[in-house]
């Protein structure tokens, strides 16, 4: 399971989110930063030495440690999650590590919204709105991609056994909500359980 420190920040006020203990919890992550880094592989372990977690090089990958994350995104592109508090800092101290080789670090905090979804059906919830096959061998703990949720486009990564963290453009944040709440009460609509047919 992914640092706990990343997962632990509670719902944020004014968004409709959705609970069903048989279904989906759907939980706002709040707090967090967001690096967007690109970088040569020649940079790559200065980053991480100085980030405190390993980048990935291996696609669709991820580390995490010690309430920090590194998402491998592309050949040359990574997502890195942090306390709000520390990004700061953490900007610098990347700085001063790569030097004056080529590479950039970008704050997308205010652009992203973070959400953790988690639950029983969770995979079956995501195939409603994500055409990648969610189950465990396919995308097992530590996977993470950029895929599609609806019309909106996410980083979806698989923190747990029954459980996703979901990165999203701020603008598309309550949509997601809507459809994740929507997603899961239709599955629990057709749940043989509650139907009588199972």
């Amino acid at each position: 399971m992914a640092d706990a420190a990343i997962l632990r920040r509670p719902a944020a006020a004014g968004l409709a989110l959705f609970a069903h203990p048989r279904s989906v919890a759907l939980s706002a992550v709040n707090g967090v930063a967001r690096l967007s880094v690109r970088a040569g592989h020649e940079t790559v372990a200065a980053i991480g030495r100085a980030f405190g977690v390993e980048l990935p090089l291996a696609p669709l990958r991820s580390n995490a440690r010690d309430g920090r994350a590194a998402l491998w995104l592309g050949p040359d592109e990574w997502l890195l999650l942090l306390e709000e508090a520390e990004a700061e800092a953490a900007a610098a101290a990347l700085q001063a590590a790569v030097g004056d080789r080529l590479w950039s670090c970008v704050d997308i905090s205010h652009r992203n919204a973070g959400f953790l979804i988690a639950g029983p059906r969770v995979a079956e919830v995501l195939n409603a709105g994500c055409p990648l096959p969610l189950d465990p061998g396919a995308f097992p703990i530590g996977r993470c991609t950029r895929t599609l949720f609806g019309k909106a486009e996410i980083v979806l990564w698989r923190v747990g056994e029954a459980a996703f963290r979901i990165e999203v453009a701020r603008s598309f944040a309550a949509y997601l909500a809507s459809l994740v709440a929507e997603a899961a009460r239709e599955h629990m609509a057709l749940d043989p359980r509650r139907t009588g047919l199972g």
